[in-house]
């Protein structure tokens, strides 16, 4: 062989430290991609910085109080906005720079309300964090002794395909409740329709409706930025219809308008910078809530807490290191002690700024699909949470409504990954069809995991061929089965 084709058959050379240090070129990446891929993520998930303060804001906790302070007028939210974006930010780049990993962080969904409705409620605020504190101190424990990540590579392959093929379903329906695409019915057998009565009503959905539209032309024609270009238009068009039609929002005080904007409504801001205040920071209390809910009540609540937090992220780091096709031969992403470290310390992190757990975000995969493949995007994204802390009001231009045909976009993505389960193979299809269907169903990636876990277990008895189970999935199932009977037991306790 000659020189020159032994060179042109040679992989392509780092060309700089930060490509050197992120593995850009060796993932077949490019700066432009990893820029664009964290832009475009923190635009998916920038709604976190509005509805945090919304779900925990307005929720009084045992003694009648509100979190960050002030009679629950809304005077809060500011400062929990602020929390929130300065874990978000810090944490989504510590991912970035220790694990190299395309993931952002920001307070998990479902894990805020149960925080609010159910932990607060029976304690302070700050015995509430305390415990969110202790449960991702817990969890880090478990990945520091190795265990977390043993669980990991005891999971079937075509189980974690599962996962990821839920998961994807689950961001889509995210996307077109949002949107307001599907709703849920006033009344009647049927849960979900289309629209409001089985049509699509209001200018917000019309607006989906078109960045749905042309997020899927510009990526069928290939055009670079696609994500990134169809969530600016149609934020623009959104602006423009505002402007004209003075739709308002979906909830204003007592008044409810079905045809509203969901989250954001759409308007250019009459500031550009605003002061955050960070009042929530440091105000937990790490044992109070042994005092006030009693020893058992605070051992379930964080069992509950850790059990959801456990798998949430793994099945979320599997689909994105799957999207990102960064996964191994086992299906196992690259640095996975490192990834499940910071979303540990996220967790507590979380607890201790007082805007309760953070845990790895699925949008995440929309910058995937923008092209991102190593940590590089995820600084990225976790800087632009931070600057949010000051732009806020740049950041609340973006209705969810522009936002979300990203998510729908990126669950056709997942989809595509159904094809590599053997459908034919009863002891893997049908758990796999449990963990896929049940996601979007209980809108509960953890519920889709324990339902396609305990059917699998459960197969294999049947089949005469427990012997052949993991260890560790016959321990996890079991604790999933204690996950699913929470409420039972808690009754029979009487706490």
């Amino acid at each position: 062989m000659s020189q020159t084709a032994a060179d042109s058959a040679a992989p392509p050379q780092p060309t700089s430290a930060l490509d050197r240090y992120f593995k850009i070129t060796e993932r077949g990446s490019s700066l432009s991609r990893e820029i664009r891929g964290g832009v475009v993520t923190f635009f998916t998930m920038a709604y976190i910085v509005v509805l945090n303060p919304l779900i925990l804001g307005f929720a009084a906790d045992a003694d009648g109080k509100f979190l960050g302070g002030g009679p629950g007028d809304g005077s809060n939210l500011p400062a929990i906005a602020a929390g929130t974006a300065l874990v978000a930010g810090l944490m989504t780049i510590f991912m970035g720079v220790y694990a190299n990993f395309p993931l952002a962080l920001a307070t998990g969904l479902g894990l805020n309300a149960f925080v609010a409705f159910a932990i607060a409620s029976k304690m302070t605020w700050a015995d509430a964090m305390g415990l969110v504190v202790m449960e991702g101190l817990i969890i880090l424990l478990l990945v520091l002794t190795g265990f977390r990540q043993a669980v990991f590579h005891a999971v079937p392959t075509q189980l974690k395909v599962a996962i990821s093929v839920g998961i994807g379903l689950f961001i889509a329906l995210i996307g077109f409740v949002d949107a307001g695409f599907v709703r849920r019915t006033a009344q009647g057998p049927v849960p979900v329709q289309l629209g409001t009565d089985g049509f699509i009503n209001g200018w917000p959905t019309f607006v989906f409706v078109l960045g749905l539209v042309l997020v899927v032309v510009l990526w069928v024609r290939k055009v670079k930025g696609a994500i990134l270009l169809a969530i600016v238009a149609t934020t623009v068009v959104a602006i423009i219809v505002e402007a004209v039609a003075k739709i308002g929002p979906q909830v204003n005080g007592d008044k409810v308008n079905p045809v509203g904007w969901n989250l954001v409504v759409p308007g250019m801001p009459s500031t550009i910078i605003e002061t955050p205040t960070l009042s929530t920071l440091g105000k937990f209390s790490l044992l109070g809530s042994f005092q006030s809910a009693g020893l058992v009540a605070a051992v379930l609540l964080i069992f509950t807490l850790m059990l959801a937090d456990f798998f949430d992220t793994m099945g979320t780091m599997t689909a994105i290191g799957h999207e990102a096709d960064l996964l191994d031969e086992e299906g196992v992403p690259p640095k996975t002690k490192q990834i499940l470290i910071v979303d540990s310390i996220a967790a507590a992190a979380g607890g201790a700024a007082g805007v309760s757990s953070n845990t790895s975000y699925i949008e995440s995969a929309s910058g995937v699909g923008e092209g991102a493949r190593t940590g590089l995007a995820s600084v990225v994204t976790g800087v632009l949470f931070l600057l949010s802390m000051v732009f806020a009001p740049l950041v609340k231009v973006i209705p969810s409504e522009a936002a979300v045909p990203a998510l729908v976009l990126v669950g056709f993505l997942m989809m595509q990954q159904v094809k590599e389960i053997d459908w034919d193979d009863l002891e893997i299809a049908i758990p796999a069809f449990l963990t896929i269907v049940l996601m979007p169903f209980t809108y509960s990636i953890s519920a889709g995991i324990g339902a396609g876990f305990v059917a699998y277990v459960l197969i294999k008895i049947v089949r005469g061929k427990a012997g052949s189970v993991h260890p560790l999935m016959w321990l996890v199932s079991g604790l999933f089965v204690l996950y699913f009977a929470i409420d039972p037991i808690k009754s029979a306790l009487g706490v």
